[in-house]
């Protein structure tokens, strides 16, 4: 039976999948062909039911589409379900379904393989996929390597715009993107660039030659992500060029890789800087997830101990006051928050490539700026708000309004202060000794800004009061 509207029906049933998989899961697995239909005319929505249901099914319902709409599939889920699918399937199936996908996402999916697995599905490949994924996979895929695409529109330079436009006809379904069309000389070495959108408008007789951009922004194969991200924003470009050694042109890195690529690192970073492991998904094995974990945690109770000892210094002066204790979080809590924005800023600036180490100094003293003006807002609202509670009696203290609110007001400031300052620093300083600067940086604010809003804070109630 197939459905009327296939597109409705797969948006229903990934909804479904959501919340009720196992019910999904009988219904596919009753209507093979549905799925078949499905799978066709919306492949995001079948993916995100494969992405519901379980591993064991997932593989049954790849195994009922053809390649095409497999390959279709695969594109559109995470690359390492894509692989752990692709691993079920016998190995000449596999390669063929990888055949019909662009080279880049094969080798996307390929980087989560073993690598004996990788060598058999390359060598069972026809070319000529097999001959562009197996030139890709050696690249990082953090490199202009890794992330470009070789199904690119190439003509020679000696040809006229009309000539150009019917070998483009020719070749439209080999080539992924026509957003620009290379031309290069007999040696495929890169000479010059051109829009397809103005390709369209030149006359038939102009020559290639003629209206090109002659010696465009190119990237090697080995340049890193930060390099290619820096010359397309700078040139606004929605693709790159990629040549070797030579000249010679290997490919192009579209827009949207990039983007893709900044996306998963900037979540790396975050991860990393709470201590949670950079490749850590909702899908890693509990057993892997605690192995990540727990050395950042552990460390965490090292320094935690710390804080703990600072404020045992300084049980007298809470003794003579107690109100500080109640007082104490507001302080180191404020310094918190805003050490994690500045941190945040600043990761996310590294994770797009957007902070060379010429400005650290000017990014420094920005942050800093940014927390004394913070602080001193704050600083002010803290005073008034303790004065308001400790004159209206819901918090006692021995020592009174007068004396109390300046040690708070001191406090937030420079605890905010230091802490945004931190929060820069820290991700900077790392990447200077050669570590990640993601590395549980906010493990390390969050001792900083304890330290220094519960000890500082009671450091100068001992000074005032």
């Amino acid at each position: 039976m197939r459905p009327r509207r296939p597109r409705e029906l797969a948006q229903r049933l990934r909804r479904a999948a959501r919340l009720r998989p196992t019910e999904v899961e009988e219904y596919l697995g009753a209507n093979t062909e549905v799925w078949r239909v499905l799978a066709e005319a919306s492949p995001h929505d079948v993916a995100d039911i494969l992405e519901s249901v379980s591993p064991d099914t997932a593989g049954k319902l790849l195994n009922v589409l053809d390649r095409e709409d497999s390959a279709a599939v695969l594109e559109e889920l995470r690359d390492e379900l894509a692989a752990n699918l692709l691993e079920e399937l016998p190995s000449l199936e596999a390669a063929s379904v990888l055949e019909e996908m662009p080279s880049e996402e094969a080798v996307d999916i390929l980087e989560n393989m073993p690598t004996d697995t990788v060598t058999e599905l390359i060598d069972l490949m026809g070319d000529p996929a097999g001959a562009e994924v197996s030139e890709l996979y050696p690249f990082p895929p953090d490199t202009a390597g890794g992330l470009m695409t070789t199904d690119v529109a190439v003509l020679p330079v000696g040809i006229t715009a009309g000539e150009a436009i019917e070998r483009i006809r020719t070749i439209r379904k080999a080539v992924e993107d026509l957003t620009y069309v290379y031309i290069t000389d007999d040696f495929r070495v890169l000479q010059g660039v051109l829009s397809f959108r103005d390709l369209v408008f030149v006359r038939p007789a102009v020559g290639l030659d003629e209206t090109m951009e002659a010696n465009p922004v190119s990237v090697h194969l080995t340049a890193d992500r930060e390099e290619i991200t820096e010359l397309m924003q700078r040139y606004r470009l929605k693709g790159i060029p990629v040549v070797n050694d030579q000249g010679q042109l290997e490919g192009m890195v579209p827009y949207d890789e990039v983007i893709d690529a900044v996306q998963a690192e900037a979540s790396e970073y975050f991860a990393a800087s709470v201590g949670a492991g950079a490749e850590e998904t909702i899908h890693t094995g509990v057993l892997s997830s605690v192995k990540m974990r727990l050395p950042w945690l552990s460390l965490n109770l090292l320094l935690a101990l710390i804080v703990a000892f600072v404020i045992e210094r300084q049980t007298g002066i809470i003794s003579a006051e107690p109100v500080l204790a109640a007082l104490m979080p507001v302080v180191a809590l404020l310094g918190g928050n805003g050490g994690v924005q500045s941190l945040a800023v600043v990761i996310r600036s590294m994770a797009i490539g957007d902070l060379p180490r010429a400005r650290i100094w000017t990014v420094l003293r920005r942050q800093l700026g940014i927390g004394l003006l913070n602080g001193a807002f704050l600083a002010v609202a803290a005073v008034l708000l303790t004065v308001a509670l400790l004159s209206a009696d819901l918090f006692s203290s021995n020592f009174g309004p007068g004396k109390v609110a300046p040690v708070v007001g001191l406090a937030a400031l420079a605890n905010l202060a230091i802490a945004t300052l931190a929060g820069a620093g820290i991700p900077i300083a790392l990447r200077r000794l050669g570590f990640d600067p993601a590395l549980a940086s906010s493990i390390f604010l969050t001792l900083i800004t304890d330290v220094v809003g519960f000890g500082g804070f009671l450091m100068v109630a001992a000074a005032l009061l």
